[in-house]
């Protein structure tokens, strides 16, 4: 079952902006730490942004500075704001949470289904 639902991919020009969410399908579950990774073609999969339950941010060096990552959690969704784009930011972004049933039930590692993010220049 999907557990992780993403939004707010699409096609942009160099410069310009997108905002992905990534909501918990279910109140049963909060999301704890967040992640958002990417995949461009032939290449692997990238860490890009995390953040932590309590709101402590990390950025891979190819987006810090353009890239936000940012929670609610009230809403139980994680967001990365992308600024500036660039055509080498194009991939397929994921995001990827721990998703905490109770503080001692944490399933670990659990992925979305994926958005695409195409930048042209």
């Amino acid at each position: 079952q999907v557990q992780l639902v993403e939004s707010g991919g699409g096609s942009v020009q160099a410069g310009g902006s997108l905002r992905l969410s990534c909501a918990a399908s279910r109140s049963t579950f909060s999301l704890n730490v967040a992640r958002w990774y990417r995949q461009a073609p032939g290449k692997q999969r990238e860490l890009v942004a995390a953040i932590s339950s309590g709101g402590t941010t990390d950025y891979a060096d190819s987006v810090k500075g353009r890239f936000t990552i940012s929670r609610n959690n009230a809403k139980n969704t994680v967001y990365l704001q992308m600024n500036s784009l660039k055509p080498e930011d194009t991939a397929v972004y994921y995001c990827n949470a721990d998703l905490e049933y109770s503080h001692y039930d944490i399933e670990p590692d659990v992925w979305g289904q994926g958005t695409q993010v195409t930048v042209s220049s």
